[in-house]
């Protein structure tokens, strides 16, 4: 099936809250505008200057989300344009976000990674670390970033039940965060091989690559 054809039947069966991310990392600017000519406006990267890129060469009405973990010597080259960067981990990677923000006159919206998954290789931070980094005086100072939601990323297995039990578990922990943060309003989890149980947990943006664009070049 064509790029077109496989959006046509993602966005089919996508609930009208939940907001598609097309995941376009290693994908020519050709595909991309294949995509961008069916109607698709947010794309998801993992490497900012490969986003960087995209950028210049695209039409300027679409959202660039950074999906992957950021390096903070990296946040500059984004900071003009990027609409939400999704592995927000830590209050040094915020306050550098913030700063850059700040340069070029921008709120750069975030979400704060969770970390959900059973192994080592993810990223994020647990409940604790996220409430104290939410009360904390040195995240109430930054005036250029906007925390906007959550994300995570369950364990890569088939095991769907423990898949279930990981968004389940981030559902809960945005629910209670949620309240006091009125501006909470994404919760960003799920990717090709699972969005559709990310919905059912309450997923309100999921990551889709392969699905659209195939395999990874």
């Amino acid at each position: 099936m064509s790029i077109k054809n496989n959006l046509t039947h993602i966005k089919t069966t996508l609930p009208e809250h939940v907001t598609l991310v097309a995941v376009s990392k290693t994908k020519p600017v050709s595909d991309l505008m294949e995509a961008y000519e069916a109607g698709q406006r947010i794309f998801g990267e993992n490497k900012i200057q490969e986003m960087a890129e995209k950028w210049e060469q695209m039409p300027k009405d679409i959202q660039w989300h950074m999906i992957g973990h950021v390096q903070t010597n990296k946040v500059k080259f984004m900071a003009p344009f990027v609409s939400l960067i999704h592995g927000v981990d830590s209050l040094k990677l915020l306050q550098e976000i913030n700063k850059q923000a700040q340069k070029n006159n921008r709120i750069i919206d975030c979400l704060l990674q969770i970390y959900i998954a059973e192994e080592e290789t993810k990223f994020g931070l647990d409940q604790e670390e996220l409430a104290s980094l939410l009360s904390s005086n040195e995240f109430k100072e930054l005036k250029n970033i906007r925390i906007v939601g959550l994300m995570g990323m369950a364990t890569f297995t088939d095991n769907k039940d423990q898949i279930k039990k990981e968004f389940l578990h981030l559902k809960s922990i945005f629910d209670s965060f949620a309240i006091h943060n009125p501006q909470f309003a994404t919760l960003s989890m799920g990717m090709s091989g699972d969005y559709q149980l990310a919905i059912e947990c309450g997923s309100t943006m999921v990551r889709i690559g392969s699905s659209i664009f195939g395999g990874r070049n």
